[in-house]
């Protein structure tokens, strides 16, 4: 990391990615966490070794998954003196359990950890009705029967066997994702078809890394599932013109649709990161090292763009770091929207954004649409929430690698109005 010893990335694995309720519609994050952290002990030779950290992650978890983290990491081969913590931050949340692996490794208080996430939206939490919940309370602290059953009874009505599910909006606007990147999208005249050419470039992209083979020891099979089953290589421009607005429907002006936003996906992924002494010491060639991290925020409740902090952060690591936004060979920017990744580079062109919201003297300026997610991104892989960031480090360490050097940028928008951000070198 910029301050502490260098922090090495030696590979990662996934199973793969997979449309809401399909192939894992019965297996949920632990499940799904213990193929994918198995899948890295036996990759590296992990078995029965003890870690400093498994550091894993899930947005949408039951009240049963009290730390994934440690309880995938008993089930993983690792030795069980390993300790695991559970995390949660959005869509950054792998990367964030990366930096905070990185970070212990950085500052010498461990030698060698792993860093992922999972997350389903097939198996997600449902909560019983608040006054259903306080009447199952109530009558659990009863000291007598006829006392329970007068308490569950009494004022019961059946509008209380209403479940409560997992809300989709943000708690401080109501509005979904997809509504606040609608606003993003108006608010920067981003159009419909550059959103379009956008989702069939990542589709493009990802398929074509499949069939050179590129994945196949990043992508574990899993459920008889060997690839990205929301992947659609053979899509075209006209399919992905014909959809509807998906979230603005009644304005006239929607341009998001399913096929320009990510589709709710399961998965899981994980990260093995490590000082480069243990690397060394056991036989593993250095990816790449992370050099720098950072986190910022925005005031989405007023106005601001509830998915334009990865902005901010970037400028702020960049400043950080001596570096300009064309200093990287690749850049890796999560793809929650075709949109928010058009946003994100329009904001880093426009000299009125970064003097007033980034309080630069010139503009960030433009990067080589090449050189953006060259392997495709979540528009064509999908986005289990937690699971994105490992994929996309996993993702661009191998790429350094077999680029033989180079600097990678990495972007991911969260939820909340945050972004998380690092630089990858090798």
């Amino acid at each position: 990391m910029l301050h502490g010893r260098p922090v090495a990335v030696l590979g990662g694995a996934r199973i793969p990615f997979c449309r809401q309720n399909t192939a894992y519609a019965d297996v949920g994050n632990l499940g799904m966490s213990v193929r994918t952290l198995g899948a890295v002990v036996e990759k590296f030779g992990l078995q029965g070794q003890q870690l400093g950290e498994v550091a894993m992650g899930a947005v949408l978890k039951h009240s049963s998954d009290w730390n994934i983290g440690r309880e995938a990491a008993l089930s993983s081969g690792l030795s069980p003196l390993t300790p695991g913590i559970t995390m949660q931050r959005a869509c950054g949340t792998s990367l964030d359990t990366i930096i905070t692996v990185a970070n212990k490794v950085a500052a010498g208080q461990i030698e060698v950890g792993i860093g992922g996430g999972s997350d389903t939206t097939s198996d997600v939490p449902i909560a019983v009705n608040p006054k259903l919940r306080r009447r199952l309370l109530s009558a659990a602290a009863a000291k007598t029967t006829m006392d329970r059953i007068a308490r569950l009874t009494r004022g019961f009505s059946f509008g209380e066997l209403k479940p409560e599910f997992p809300g989709v909006g943000e708690p401080r606007t109501g509005k979904s994702m997809g509504q606040h990147c609608e606003d993003m999208a108006k608010e920067w005249n981003i159009s419909r078809e550059a959103q379009d050419e956008w989702a069939l470039s990542s589709h493009k992209k990802l398929a074509a890394a499949y069939e050179r083979g590129f994945f196949d020891d990043l992508v574990v099979p899993f459920r008889g599932v060997n690839r990205d089953n929301i992947l659609r290589g053979d899509t075209t421009i006209e399919k992905l013109a014909s959809l509807k607005p998906a979230f603005d429907r009644t304005s006239g002006r929607g341009t998001l649709t399913a096929g320009n936003s990510t589709p709710l996906t399961d998965g899981a992924s994980a990260c093995l990161i490590a000082s480069e002494d243990w690397a060394a010491q056991n036989g593993h060639e250095v990816l790449c090292r992370i050099r720098d991290a950072h986190v910022a925020a925005v005031d989405f409740v007023h106005g601001e763009g509830l998915l334009m902090a990865p902005t901010v952060a970037v400028a702020e690591m960049l400043k950080r770091n001596n570096l300009t936004l064309q200093d990287f060979d690749v850049y890796e920017i999560h793809e929650a929207f075709a949109a928010q990744v058009l946003c994100t580079l329009r904001a880093w062109e426009s000299p009125e954004y970064c003097r007033d919201r980034l309080g630069l003297d010139a503009p960030l300026g433009s990067i080589d649409p090449a050189k953006i997610n060259p392997l495709g991104s979540s528009l064509a892989a999908g986005h289990p929430f937690a699971a994105t960031g490992a994929r996309i480090v996993a993702t661009a360490a191998k790429e350094l690698q077999q680029r033989g050097g180079g600097r990678c940028l990495i972007s991911i928008c969260t939820a909340g109005g945050m972004g998380v951000v690092a630089i990858l070198e090798r």
